[in-house]
């Protein structure tokens, strides 16, 4: 019983062997050698066709927004900076900062010696007081030279008087041709004192500025004497230098207390901590559609992968090279074309808590134009 079981699994499984080969055989006979070859070019193709397509349409999208983005890399981060100086000399006296320190504007920075241009100031506020009492004595004395003219004045009236007298007893011969003589004399004198009186007073006058009430103040010789004293109170306070805006101050040991700076000299340095910008060199041919007020993408070498957003400030009227101490000398013979760099300011909106963007820094900016090129610009 348990032979023929046995036999029977055996005819069973040589059966299920025999129709898996056979189904085999059928896959191998549909699938022949030339028909396999046909398939596979047929996939061949597909997929060459498809790669055609698809990189047609890849191509297609870069040439349509191709001319609306402009990628710069020379471009760096820019604020406000200051060689700080003075334009008076001293002595350094004291130095209220150190090197990284953060300040405010109005902040001190350092201090020259006050001491001679407070002796300065002394002399000149002396200068216009005098000047003061001088100008005030002028008008007094207008007023003196009014009291002599007067005086003056009656005393050609009595020379007049006794000439006339004398003038008319000369006809009948009852004066003496010398005492005639001296009366007219003593006329001619009265009248010429009281011309150079007039002229006196009329210089004084001129003086006073044409009126003897005329404002002290306004007077020249006192607004000069004031503008001297104004000069020596400027100096003096520009002995204590300040800072003009928010910053950090940097090379603060190029001087040190006791160092005589001389006017003009720069100090150290001060840089903005606020309010910084990108400035940006793209070619000509980048700035086709590039115009102000543009959204721009900025990132930063320093800190990869974070990026800040800004907008195209200005654009330069001019190329970088224009400005250069010697210009290119474009009218010779073997004059090269050059591509040339336009500078452009990106202002940046830089949040809060943004790492900090240092003068200087190495950025890449990409400036959205919002160009869509279309069909005609092929034809």
């Amino acid at each position: 019983m348990s032979q023929s079981s046995t036999v029977a699994r055996d005819h069973t499984r040589d059966g299920v062997a025999e129709k898996r080969s056979s189904t085999v055989s059928t896959k191998h006979q549909v699938l022949s050698p030339a028909r396999r070859e046909a398939l596979k070019k047929r996939i061949r193709s597909i997929l060459m066709i498809g790669g055609i397509v698809i990189v047609a349409v890849i191509s297609g999208i870069f040439w349509w927004v191709g001319g609306r983005y402009v990628s710069i890399d020379n471009a760096y981060v820019g604020a406000n900076k200051l060689l700080v100086s003075t334009d008076v000399s001293g002595i350094v006296q004291e130095i209220a900062v150190r090197e990284g320190q953060t300040v405010k504007t109005n902040d001190i920075l350092f201090r020259l010696d006050p001491l001679p241009f407070q002796i300065a100031l002394d002399r000149t506020n002396a200068q216009l007081n005098q000047t003061r009492l001088t100008v005030e004595a002028m008008a007094q004395d207008y007023k003196r030279m009014q009291s002599d003219i007067a005086e003056q004045a009656s005393q050609v009236k009595q020379a007049q008087a006794q000439f006339d007298r004398y003038s008319a007893l000369i006809r009948d011969n009852n004066v003496s041709q010398a005492n005639f003589d001296q009366a007219r004399y003593a006329l001619e004198a009265a009248q010429n004192s009281l011309q150079s009186l007039q002229q006196q007073a009329q210089a004084q006058l001129v003086k006073l500025g044409g009126s003897p009430d005329f404002p002290v103040t306004e007077h020249p010789q006192y607004k000069q004497a004031k503008a001297d004293r104004d000069e020596a109170q400027r100096q003096l306070e520009h002995t204590t230098v300040r800072a003009p805006f928010d910053g950090v101050v940097t090379q603060t040991d190029s001087i040190q207390p006791g160092t005589y700076l001389a006017a003009n000299t720069a100090a150290f340095g001060l840089v903005g901590d606020h309010g910084v910008w990108i400035d940006a060199n793209p070619k000509e041919t980048d700035l086709t559609y590039v115009k102000q007020g543009d959204p721009v993408t900025i990132s930063v070498d320093t800190y990869p992968g974070r990026t800040w957003k800004g907008r195209v400030e200005s654009i330069s009227p001019a190329s970088g090279s224009s400005f250069s101490v010697l210009p290119a000398q474009n009218s010779s013979g073997n004059w090269v074309k050059v591509v040339q760099r336009i500078p452009v300011r990106i202002s940046v909106d830089a949040a809060h808590n943004d790492p900090i963007l240092r003068t200087g820094m190495s950025v890449v900016v990409e400036i959205d134009t919002g160009h869509r090129r279309s069909l005609s610009e092929l034809f």
